[in-house]
């Protein structure tokens, strides 16, 4: 019943954004207008759900009243049935999606990040897979409209990537980013085998909400900043000037170094920005640890140890260890085609939310 009321005063509230919304004089005050569609969007899935959900149960209720009357001949009766059969499952899948729906929102979700992927296992084929799943991620950036921006590159002579950090932001960036910490193997025939053997190779992801200043401040003493000159491809500056910045923290020995700006100023920004997300990042997982009932489900755990993801190029497969998800178009993966994914991870991780509050009402 309670869900039910929470419906009603949601269905109640999108009728009233939508007489105002028609009314001339809302149209005439911009910020009037925005306030009210963004209210009236975020209102719109879960009336129109609902909708479909009474519709379905009023359909369910004539069906049984058909069933209940004796005179129905046998041909509507087993009409009826096999309806009442797709009604029923038509049903189940409202409710779960309205339940999906009415979950409060995360509000990191709406945070920008920054993403730090370093080869592992495998040599210079674990450096080109790297550089393979830093391309996947700036071409779904892409697509997302989002803007990507690389805060520190250290690459091999080969064109692998040993170590790749980067910022992305834009519209619910870490709702979609959040999932992707952990150790992704790859098993495929690298570039540098003559003999055509498959190898398996490891890259570790780990994905960083980027918190501002007010929220985590860094205390000047706890800080050793280094400058030096930049190293590797990147420019005629390199070995040139010393624009690179090392800053160490000192309390947890945690290093950050930034040498992709020739502005020693914005390196140093950019590091300070990578440490307070690691530092968050550390807070958080001190946290979950201390309180169990806060530990974060397998699907989100973010668990940089954890193998979460394989992708074999001979199969053209990606499987998704955590939720036992395959699919069979690796390609259009790597060319940045991850909603699938990210759509079938964030269903899994809704549907245990959705069991754990239903374990805390009972």
């Amino acid at each position: 019943m309670q869900m039910e009321d929470q419906l009603r005063r949601a269905e109640q509230k999108y009728d009233e954004l939508t007489e105002r919304l028609q009314d001339g004089s809302t149209a005439a005050d911009p910020a009037k207008l925005a306030a009210l569609m963004k209210e009236y969007k975020l209102l719109t899935p879960v009336v129109e759900a609902y909708r479909s959900y009474t519709a379905c149960r009023e359909t369910l209720e004539e069906i049984a009243l058909m069933l209940a009357d004796p005179e129905t001949d046998a041909e509507f009766r087993a009409m009826a049935l096999e309806e009442r059969k797709t009604e029923t499952e038509r049903l189940c899948e409202l409710e779960a999606e309205i339940g999906r729906l009415l979950m409060p929102e995360n509000a990191a979700d709406t945070r920008n990040v920054i993403v730090e992927i370093r080869s592992g296992a495998g040599g210079e084929e674990a450096a080109l897979f790297a550089h393979s799943l830093h391309r996947m991620y700036s071409m779904y950036a892409e697509r997302q409209g989002w803007k990507q921006t690389v805060m520190n590159l250290n690459e091999t002579e080969l064109g692998g990537t040993k170590e790749v950090i980067f910022s992305l932001s834009g519209d619910r960036v870490y709702a979609k980013m959040k999932f992707e910490s952990g150790v992704h193997r790859v098993q495929r025939v690298p570039e540098t085998e003559s003999q055509g053997r498959v190898h398996t190779s490891t890259v570790t992801v780990a994905v960083l909400q980027e918190v501002e200043d007010v929220e985590l401040e860094l205390n000047p003493n706890d800080l050793r900043i280094d400058v030096f000159r930049s190293s590797g491809a990147g420019g005629q500056h390199i070995n040139k000037t010393s624009s690179a910045i090392r800053v160490t923290h000192l309390p947890t020995g945690m290093v950050v170094e930034c040498q992709d700006e020739r502005s020693q100023y914005k390196n140093k920004d950019r590091a300070l920005s990578v440490l307070r997300a690691r530092l968050f990042a550390r807070a958080q997982a001190e946290q979950d640890a201390q309180v169990a009932a806060a530990r974060r489900t397998q699907v989100g755990s973010g668990d940089r140890s954890e193998k979460i993801r394989t992708y074999n190029f001979p199969q053209s497969r990606l499987t998704d260890h955590r939720i036992g998800y395959s699919m069979y178009r690796l390609d259009d993966v790597m060319n940045g085609d991850l909603d699938p994914v990210f759509e079938a991870l964030l269903a899994a991780e809704q549907a245990e939310k959705l069991a754990a509050q239903k374990g805390a009402e009972a």
